[in-house]
């Protein structure tokens, strides 16, 4: 008989693993959100890695703590974390914070459940379905399929995987020797992780034939059939192009009609990486960035990132109405997806995707646009082009932020030392580096704008 003894002192006592949750509560609403918003507070308290090593205290002993500790442990986890719901953190293209997404989040992490069959998770089944329609239906698709993935990489691997097997099914059982030489092309300003899709999948990165952008980073339709005639020269078979709306450093949307009528012509499955960029869709007064999206087969679009959902919040959006996901991923595991259960089996959705397990990432972004609305995330899209025309017109009005080309690294170290923001930087092409100025969240105002140059200024005053 297993002894009933609890394995801790919180385990079946209810009412203190209640006392402790509202402390913990307690301290991520004041340290994390309070301070963690407040232009009066840190973006982050910068420690060197031995340093913080020793204020974490890592090791794992083979006694617990008391809760006193524990809560003490939750502070300065939070403490020394970077807070990206600071409106001063501008370095990924994540941040802000949503408070109805959060509430999601955590309603998420307290049921625990994975989006594998309609038997374990009946409301997240049904609403990743009719969250998915309505991002279709943005796209410009009446009817589709898709699912969320653990974020745009793996939504671009998808597609990738997805139009190898719907041109040579056979490489589902008999692997890469149903397959001649494969190509796929992307722009060089392409997220890096097609190149990581062509090498997991077994294609290699040689397979990936780069396609030349403008100087504002969009993808040339010219150099794209004239890559593909030499791909079909070398004997290599053309079957995917990967578009980007959104580029990570330039933010450059492709020329998708263009794109698309080169697919047409080639027979070529057309996916659209927006990551970035396919927020935009929501906004009447910026969707044309995005023409001719609605002709491709598949779309990546992270709501986490523009839309403020949280992370992660990464959607594959697929025109396709014949059940390809699961026809390429399915093997149909007797102990997940009988066929004969009580209710309509086509509800048990984990058989589309690679993964078993699969967290729940539809409800933050359900609840938050129940809460904002179409219309109040459309006003969040507008406000960050705004903003960022707005810093755009303010630079120009000061004299020798193209020195910021030579000293970002230095400026970069100085302004996360000191803990008064955060901003990416990067090389491109024959440029030095440069800061890459990410404007999404909510909460910032010109007031944010204006504060950023002259911390520029100020760090950089003696460059």
């Amino acid at each position: 008989m297993a002894d009933s003894k609890p394995l801790s002192s919180l385990d079946g006592d209810s009412v203190a693993t209640e006392a402790l949750l509202w402390d913990v509560f307690g301290i991520v609403v004041n340290e994390a959100i309070r301070k963690g918003t407040s232009t009066s507070e840190k973006v982050c308290e910068w420690k060197e890695p031995e340093e913080l090593k020793q204020l974490l205290d890592l090791e794992l002993r083979s006694q617990g703590e008391s809760q006193e500790q524990i809560l003490e442990r939750c502070r300065t986890v939070i403490r020394y974390s970077v807070k990206t719901c600071h409106p001063r953190f501008f370095n990924q293209l994540f941040s802000g914070l949503d408070p109805h997404s959060l509430a999601g989040r955590i309603i998420t992490e307290s049921l625990n459940t994975s989006t594998y069959t309609y038997e374990i998770a009946p409301v997240f089944v049904l609403m990743e379905e009719e969250v998915l329609k309505k991002l279709r239906a943005l796209v410009g698709w009446s009817s589709g399929d898709g699912v969320f993935c653990p974020g745009g990489s793996i939504s671009n691997m998808y597609a990738v995987n997805l139009a190898r097997y719907q041109r040579y099914p056979d490489c589902k059982q008999r692997g890469l020797r149903a397959l001649p030489p494969l190509a796929l092309f992307t722009s060089k300003e392409c997220h890096y992780s097609i190149k990581k899709a062509a090498a997991f999948l077994g294609l290699g990165t040689d397979s990936v034939r780069t396609v030349k952008a403008d100087e504002r980073g969009k993808m040339i339709p010219e150099d794209l059939e004239m890559q593909i005639s030499l791909a079909e020269a070398e004997g290599a078979v053309p079957f995917l192009v990967s578009a980007t709306c959104g580029t990570t450093v330039l933010g450059a949307f492709d020329p998708l009609e263009a794109i698309a009528d080169i697919c047409q012509r080639h027979g070529l499955w057309l996916h659209v990486d927006a990551a970035w960029g396919g927020s935009v869709l929501l906004s009447q007064k910026h969707r044309h960035l995005l023409n001719g999206i609605q002709r491709a087969d598949s779309v990546a679009w992270n709501p986490h990132k523009l839309l403020t959902a949280g992370l992660q919040c990464s959607a594959l959006l697929l025109q396709d109405t014949s059940n390809l996901l699961k026809r390429c991923h399915g093997v149909q595991a007797s102990y997940l997806f009988q066929q004969d259960k009580f209710y309509d089996v086509s509800l048990d959705t984990g058989d589309k995707v690679v993964q078993c397990g699969r967290r729940v990432d539809c409800l933050k972004l359900w609840l938050m646009w129940k809460a904002q609305g179409g219309q109040g995330l459309e006003q969040r899209v507008d406000r960050s082009f705004a903003l960022a025309r707005y810093l755009v017109e303010e630079i120009k009005k000061r004299e020798g932020f193209e020195l910021v080309l030579e000293v970002a690294p230095v400026l970069k170290e100085r302004m996360v030392k000191e803990g008064s923001m955060m901003i990416g930087y990067q090389p491109h092409g024959t440029r030095g580096n440069f800061f890459r100025m990410i404007v999404a969240n909510p909460t910032l105002t010109q007031v944010d704008m204006d504060f950023l140059l002259d911390e520029l200024e100020r760090l950089g005053q003696d460059l």
